[in-house]
Formats: structure tokens, sequence, C-alpha cells
């Protein structure tokens, strides 16, 4: 039986990356949207325990805006935001699966098999980042 409400308070994911990114890894994010979903934010960070860690990769679903918004934080400061996307590519109540493939100078994500957006490493010391955060209005399947 699918728990579609929307009320109640979705727990944070936080899954630990063993001995942090590296380039040529990939990750997959799957999941269901929730039925009236406001947003969702997906973080690679480098110490989920610290509320000032280094943010390698934030990304903001925003269904209210139709926005996919990313950004970095190194040494406790955000830089400009990056919004530009070629299409949409979340829906209510649908399946998705997300890949962030780490390259040699950027990540490349996409989503159900087509290109989202690339986002160019500004944290430069990808095997510090050693976690992923997931929090909002999404169920996720599988994490890998």
């Amino acid at each position: 039986m699918a728990d579609n409400d929307n009320t109640s308070p979705v727990k944070p994911f936080v899954g630990q990356i063993k001995g942090g990114l590296k380039p040529s890894m990939k990750m997959t994010i799957m999941g269901i949207v929730h039925s009236k979903p406001d947003r969702f934010v997906l973080t690679l960070i480098s110490n989920p325990l610290e509320p000032e860690t280094d943010i390698g990769l934030e990304v903001t679903v925003s269904f209210r805006e139709r926005s996919v918004v990313r950004n970095a934080k190194v040494s406790g400061k955000w830089g400009k935001e990056e919004k530009n996307i070629p299409y949409f590519p979340f829906t209510p109540m649908q399946h998705f699966k997300m890949e962030i493939l780490c390259e040699h100078q950027q990540f490349r994500v996409q989503v159900d098999g087509q290109q989202l957006f690339d986002f160019t490493y500004r944290f430069q010391q990808l095997q510090k980042l050693t976690a992923l955060k997931i929090t909002g209005d999404l169920r996720l399947t599988k994490v890998v």
C-alpha cells in the first residue's frame, strides 16, 4: 500500500560515500515524487554532522517555480546559483531516476536518461565529499 500523505515529515536520507567521490564515479537516485510537492533538495557534503560543512553540490528542485537550482558552499561561502535547464523533468506521483556522474571537471546530471545539467566543480577535493543527503517531498526507492 502506497503512502501518499504529504503532511507527514520526511526524514532526511543521509548515505555515506565510502572513500569519498572520485572521477568516473556514478550515483543513482530513484524515487517517487509526492502528490502535492513543494520541493526536494539533494546535497553532496563533506561532513553530515557539521552544520557549516563544505557542500560540493546542492540541487534544489522547486515545483512551484519549476526550477532546478544548483550551488556549492566552500569555506562557509555560497557561490553563484545556476538555474538554466532545458526542461523540468519531475512530475507529482511519478517515478524518476537521477544519475550524478563525476567527470574530471564537473558533475553531469541526468534524469531518466536525459541530460539535465553540468555543474563545474567548485570544491576541488572530491574525495572529501563523503555523504549524500536528500530531503523533501519524495519517497526514495533506491540510492546506489
